[in-house]
């Protein structure tokens, strides 16, 4: 029997999951320790959040995405499994637990990602700030990623992020601009396009990053124009992977996107002049981010050597 949805009209009527997505149940030592301590430090991460299946893979090597400004999020996409509601106040303790968590896994790259807070005067910016301050107390040698939200309305907030100097600044456009008002209904396209191109302008050092979600109901020319606007911004690095549906109340996989198919999108991605693609099925925004960026960290002092 096939793997491959059937499509009738609009709509799927049977979505099956395909082998290349089935991953194993997390569960090692390793990935115990690393939940232990989140636990300990009380710390949110987006692997359990946002139900990553590659947490257990990603645990038991002792990577984990850090959650800052709590676990309630003041926007309701409908791709995304975070709650929604009144969020909590802001744990002034919390920049010093992840400067902690960090130095405890021996992270050589950390994500740092955050709910929405349009609650907040700076929608959480200069908690993104102290973060990064403590972790370069704490751990000089680590590079630092953050996945930021799109700071909507927030004057000065993207600025504030920037003049703390993360080593790569990742925000999503998630989706293409014409599913916007059904997918990512509390953001703009645009804004977020202004976002990454900000960062750009202000701090051209720092590498900047943005991720899709393929699976949609988008198609191919929606995709690569995306990535035409991408880097008429500039953009850096690119991440696309399959939408996984988290419960019936979210929006519906309208396909599973082939591995041939991200492939294609990768192949693309480069000739349009991305520093670095990753595109898979089970791609996320931080997944195997830092193995990423050291490697290309490590290609560009080989390039510099052999240009000398």
């Amino acid at each position: 029997m096939s793997n491959v949805e059937v499509i009738k009209g609009d709509k799927p009527e049977h979505v099956r999951k395909p082998d290349w997505l089935r991953v194993k149940a997390p569960g090692s030592e390793e990935y115990m320790k690393t939940r232990k301590l989140m636990r300990d430090l009380k710390l949110n991460t987006v692997c359990e959040e946002a139900a990553c299946p590659n947490i257990g893979e990603c645990w038991s090597q002792k990577h984990a995405t850090v959650m800052i400004l709590g676990d309630i999020c003041t926007r309701a996409c409908a791709f995304c499994n975070i709650k929604t509601g009144m969020p909590r106040t802001v744990d002034h303790d919390e920049p010093e637990h992840v400067a902690t968590a960090v130095g405890e896994l021996g992270l050589e790259h950390v994500v740092i990602t955050s709910v929405d807070r349009d609650d907040l005067p700076d929608g959480g910016a200069s908690q993104f700030v102290k973060v990064i301050t403590k972790i370069r107390e704490h751990s000089p040698g680590t590079t630092i990623e953050v996945l930021t939200p799109d700071f909507l309305r927030k004057k000065g907030a993207i600025d504030a992020v920037v003049e703390a100097r993360p080593d790569v600044y990742n925000h999503n456009l998630e989706t293409v601009p014409r599913l916007y008002t059904s997918i990512r209904p509390g953001a703009r396209y645009y804004n977020s396009l202004r976002l990454l191109d900000r960062v750009k302008q202000l701090d051209p050092s720092i590498f900047t990053k943005s991720g899709l979600m393929a699976g949609l109901g988008e198609d191919k020319r929606e995709v690569y124009q995306v990535m035409d606007d991408m880097r008429a911004a500039d953009v850096d690095f690119l991440t696309i992977g399959q939408y996984l549906r988290p419960t019936p109340r979210h929006a519906e996989v309208a396909r599973y996107v082939t591995p041939d198919e991200f492939a294609s999108y990768a192949k693309m991605a480069r000739a349009k002049g991305f520093l670095m693609v990753s595109a898979s099925p089970l791609t996320r925004s931080s997944y195997h981010a830092g193995q990423d960026f050291v490697q290309l960290r490590a290609n560009r002092k080989a390039q510099l050597a052999k240009a000398r």
